[in-house]
């Protein structure tokens, strides 16, 4: 009976991936704005390059990773990295909410 199930995998969503992306680089800005630091050790270190130059360090890093996934038929790669950085941006809402609560942050 389960011998013949098989679960149908989402096609990859580069749309998806790179507005992801975006919204990273968007949140982490603000955050940072805001007094919250960041807490990927890669990302941190780049930033004494300059804050705008490591994200987009980082970010051509990810493109390239997830277009070499997808060239090498391993589109399910990208599937979990949209999972993965829904989560980072969430977490980076979070943080921003928490942050300008902490600090009184009136717009």
């Amino acid at each position: 009976m389960f011998a013949n199930f098989r679960r149908e995998i989402p096609a990859p969503s580069i749309g998806v991936f790179l507005s992801l992306q975006v919204l990273d680089v968007l949140t982490t800005l603000i955050g940072l704005r805001l007094g919250a630091s960041e807490s990927s050790m890669f990302i941190s270190r780049l930033m004494r390059l300059g804050v705008v130059e490591a994200l987009a360090i980082s970010k051509l890093f990810a493109i390239i990773l997830a277009s070499a996934a997808v060239g090498y038929k391993r589109g399910r790669v990208v599937v979990v990295l949209n999972y993965w950085f829904g989560a980072v941006v969430g977490w980076n809402l979070c943080t921003i909410l928490y942050t300008g609560i902490a600090t009184g942050f009136r717009p």
